[in-house]
């Protein structure tokens, strides 16, 4: 691969690396909100929120638009819903099996111990 397309992929995997940036483009996912909403939704700063979407903006994930003095943010991508629905499937089934293993081995040590 080239080195600017490598690049581009990681910035655009950074975007996604945040809880924070995840949970707003879950909440995205429904409808367009404004920071308020999120803020409110979220319960975070107002800051925090801004500076989060600026960095899923610039990553073209989120796109603005201005309403009268309101800017609601909308999901610019629906694409990377499948891509996390593949990632979450991917990772709940990792998160069961060591579940599952440590429910095993609990089990295994208790007899040991009896």
């Amino acid at each position: 691969m080239e080195d600017q397309v490598v690049d581009a992929l990681a910035r655009y995997f950074r975007a996604l690396s945040e809880p924070l940036r995840l949970k707003i483009l879950d909440a995205l996912r429904v409808e367009p909100m404004n920071v308020g909403q999120l803020t409110q939704l979220l319960g975070c700063s107002q800051a925090n929120v801004s500076k989060h979407l600026s960095v899923l903006m610039e990553a073209g994930l989120v796109e603005r638009e201005p309403r009268g003095t309101t800017v609601w943010y909308r999901f610019a991508d629906p694409e990377v819903y499948q891509l996390c629905d593949l990632v979450c499937g991917q990772v709940g089934r990792r998160l069961a099996e060591s579940s599952q293993l440590r429910g095993l081995l609990s089990a295994m040590a208790g007899r040991h111990r009896g």
